[in-house]
């Protein structure tokens, strides 16, 4: 499996967000220049993070993207369901269709011996993801030394 960068650079920019942050309101134009990302594509992922409930976003010279919740309710996994659609090592353990019947996922369907291989792969990646805070992730950020950039948006001087 190989995430895409929807979900690698979505939780490079919400830890991003949190590390330089916290809850005060983060422009793309400073998560893109520390992360190297694109603006544009940052706005598409960004999105998708707003749908799920981890971001909102305010209009103005003192707005910006913020985060939703305090960074220890957020998890890898909630970016990456946000990003992906699902958490799934392979296609073929898709579970169900929209009407509830079990839907047929591959020629294999049920004489695949590796099937339960795949399903249980993802569950444990899914709890590993999801046992993984943005705190966390700032905690990991400190002891590997970054240095947080403060917004010149908030300083007053006298």
């Amino acid at each position: 499996m190989k995430l895409s960068t929807k979900s690698r650079y979505g939780v490079r920019a919400m830890f991003d967000m949190a590390f330089h942050a916290g809850n005060l309101p983060a422009q793309i134009k400073d998560i893109s220049r520390r992360q190297n990302i694109s603006p544009r594509y940052l706005e598409q992922i960004f999105q998708d993070l707003k749908k799920a409930g981890l971001l909102k976003s305010r209009r103005g010279p003192q707005g910006g993207y913020s985060l939703m919740k305090p960074a220890e309710e957020i998890t890898v996994k909630e970016i990456v369901l946000a990003a992906e659609g699902e958490l799934l090592l392979v296609n073929c353990i898709k579970g169900h269709r929209k009407d509830g019947e079990a839907a047929p996922s591959c020629d294999f369907d049920n004489q695949c011996p590796t099937k339960h291989i795949w399903a249980e792969g993802s569950r444990i990646l899914g709890e590993y993801f999801g046992s993984i805070s943005l705190k966390d992730l700032c905690e990991q950020g400190q002891e590997m030394g970054l240095e947080k950039e403060l917004d010149h948006r908030f300083m007053y001087f006298i």
